[in-house]
């Protein structure tokens, strides 16, 4: 990726895309550059095609179960993929989800 192509995409102070539609593969991969990530997998991919595609059609953050579910993979895919699931909304490219997803990345439904 070039850094001329790097300087056009534009992200808000927490680094999540400002136009979720300038979206592409080759977004992702300098997005996912950012947070650390040298090359983005077919797996990876399948995660973040599927985010993509719940947010167009529900407008909210999957349960993170589902995701893993839906993409076929193990139970863990989003922490084996990604460290968290956040990292995962950044690089698909979807807008900033505000600070209540931010408490679910503690949370602990069953209390271990």
């Amino acid at each position: 990726m070039s850094a001329q192509k790097d300087a056009w995409i534009s992200i808000d102070a927490d680094g999540f895309l400002e136009h979720p539609g300038d979206w592409t593969e080759e977004v992702a991969a300098v997005l996912a550059a950012r947070a650390g990530i040298e090359a983005l997998t077919k797996e990876q991919f399948d995660i973040l095609k599927f985010l993509r595609t719940y947010y167009e059609k529900h407008r909210f953050f999957p349960i993170i179960r589902s995701i893993c579910k839906n993409v076929r993979q193990p139970q863990s895919c989003i922490a084996d993929q990604f460290d968290d699931p956040v990292m995962a909304w950044k690089i698909a490219g979807l807008p900033n989800p505000g600070e209540e997803v931010n408490g679910f990345r503690s949370w602990d439904p069953l209390g271990y």
